[in-house]
């Protein structure tokens, strides 16, 4: 049984319940710590939650990429364990790339199971082009516009994503 699930926007003071989904669903903290550095430098472009009632149980963070167009990446998308394969990600991903497209930016890079991600458009067949630290299999593109504006360049991930762990 799904239980209701709502999106909404990070808001000030869900800096602790973010860094505690994250860390439980990787079941580490190093994403955690990139999450709260992307915070920190500015690059928390797009950052939503996704509640059960009143507590934190999902979330998606989208930052902005180097890249030949206006492009974001995403990591990481969290779900807390017990709520895993509810839906949660699902709601996070559909309000992520609405939100990114409507903001005008024309792609969504991520680094993460293709099979998974094909579910929401994303590609690698059309990330093959780019050069990338992360290129390979399971870097793929979900477009938000109608055609790519360009198909090769180099892309990367904002600077916290090179930063030690």
């Amino acid at each position: 049984m799904t239980r209701a699930v709502s999106v909404r926007p990070e808001q000030a003071g869900d800096g602790t319940a973010i860094g505690d989904v994250v860390s439980r669903a990787f079941g580490r903290d190093d994403e955690a710590r990139l999450v709260a550095q992307l915070r920190r430098d500015g690059d928390a472009t797009l950052s939503l939650v996704a509640l059960a009632g009143d507590a934190v149980i999902g979330h998606v963070l989208l930052s902005p990429m180097s890249a030949p167009f206006r492009a974001l990446g995403l990591a990481p998308l969290s779900v807390v364990p017990e709520r895993q394969k509810q839906g949660v990600g699902t709601a996070l991903m559909n309000v992520a790339i609405s939100q990114a497209r409507q903001d005008g930016w024309s792609a969504i890079f991520v680094l993460g199971d293709p099979v998974y991600y094909g579910r929401f458009g994303f590609r690698a067949d059309l990330a093959i082009g780019f050069l990338s630290p992360y290129a390979g299999p399971h870097f793929t593109v979900r477009p938000l516009v109608e055609a790519l504006p360009a198909t090769t360049g180099s892309v990367d991930y904002a600077p916290a994503f090179r930063a030690p762990a």
